[in-house]
């Protein structure tokens, strides 16, 4: 008895998951620690465990953490005439361990130093290979959340992942730590240098910033926790919570060749994640435009790394062209960026947000508007390295 017990609870406790993913909120929080240690349990129990890349940052607690690790020699460029240091991506698919351990998934590769321009793309080659990876990200990093950061910190935030990268992950785990401890550990010198610590409590460190990235942080693990509880759900068939079906929102985003539309992206599909919902990001374009895929071909790109869907419609009527779209599409709200219409050129052609608030009414369909905010003149310094 007691050992057909024993063999079901067995059956029951999944594998660590191929792709571990720590987040956190601001750099100094132990991301890297957390990694280290996941790393040194799994070599004690006799895993092929290696290290592909971890920036220690000279913090003496972390190098502590590195134990007796393999390490795979990290590959020297020189770029502009200066050496540097990356994780070399073709001595560690050549190794092929059980797992390794990379830090820092946003980080950008010094060009020439392996065939991809990010690390995650890096991560990615590598789970393709069968080779499980452990792997650090901070907050400000995430697509659909950068643009918030910035508002947040006034930091500009250059290095970022794609949104679906991270939810690809196995386990996702976010290593928390208060505002009030975290700068506890600046001044105490064990996330900066002595030199930085002033800096960075008076910047990017400043109290109300960092309860706000913990506060996103938070909300994206409590996120993705809902989704995996829907998903196991949606597996036990539709008598499990026939309310899943029912609840399901689709938001549908029209852009234009107006200013501002990536602000508008990123904030639909924050609504979407918070939602569990679909989004659908639609471009109306006449019906004989002949206009160049690299029009919009970032915005395209900036879709499906916030984890959404684009798609390019034509017609002459733009306000009924999106109420076809989103019909069509069983859309249940719309979000549209604001017009810079002046209120007389409103008043005589009538503008476009006004036409759809009418005729979404008659559909039972919400809409939102949203500001379109474009890059200020002055940029903010570049975001603190995590």
């Amino acid at each position: 008895m007691t050992d057909r017990i024993e063999a079901q609870d067995r059956d029951e406790v999944r594998p660590t998951g191929r792709f571990r993913v720590y987040l956190g909120a601001a750099a100094g929080v132990g991301k890297t620690v957390a990694m280290l240690d996941e790393g040194w349990r799994r070599f004690q129990r006799g895993a092929d465990v290696v290290v592909g890349y971890v920036e220690t940052h000279q913090r003496p607690y972390t190098i502590e953490q590195l134990r007796d690790l393999p390490v795979v020699p990290r590959r020297s460029v020189t770029y502009r005439g200066s050496p540097w240091e990356e994780m070399d991506l073709a001595a560690v698919l050549d190794r092929h361990p059980d797992v390794v351990l990379i830090d820092e998934l946003a980080h950008t590769n010094v060009p020439g130093s392996g065939p991809h321009e990010k690390r995650w793309q890096d991560v990615l080659e590598i789970l393709d290979s069968g080779i499980a990876v452990i792997t650090t990200v901070n907050i400000q990093h995430l697509e659909s959340l950068s643009d918030a950061v910035e508002r947040i910190t006034g930091v500009a935030i250059r290095e970022r992942v794609p949104d679906w990268v991270v939810r690809r992950a196995d386990q996702l785990e976010l290593i928390d730590s208060s505002a009030d401890q975290l700068r506890r550990r600046m001044v105490h010198g064990n996330i900066y240098p002595a030199a930085k610590v002033h800096a960075a409590l008076s910047g990017f460190f400043r109290m109300e910033n960092l309860v706000a990235l913990r506060e996103l942080s938070l909300r994206f693990v409590a996120d993705e926790t809902e989704e995996e509880l829907i998903e196991f759900l949606r597996s036990r068939g539709p008598s499990a919570s026939t309310e899943i079906w029912d609840t399901s929102e689709r938001i549908l985003v029209a852009v234009t060749g107006a200013p501002g539309n990536d602000t508008v992206i990123r904030r639909a599909a924050r609504m979407a994640a918070r939602m569990k919902g679909d989004l659908l990001v639609v471009h109306v374009t006449p019906s004989d435009a002949t206009g160049k895929a690299g029009d919009t071909g970032r915005l395209e790109e900036l879709v499906h790394d916030v984890g959404g869907s684009w798609q390019v419609v034509h017609g002459e009527d733009v306000a009924s062209t999106i109420m076809a779209t989103a019909s069509a599409n069983q859309i249940t709200q719309i979000v549209l960026g604001t017009s810079k219409l002046s209120r007389w050129q409103s008043l005589t052609r009538g503008s476009v947000i006004q036409q759809i608030l009418r005729m979404a009414s008659d559909e039972a369909i919400d809409v939102h508007v949203i500001a379109r905010l474009t890059e200020r003149s002055g940029r903010p310094p570049a975001d603190d390295e995590s």
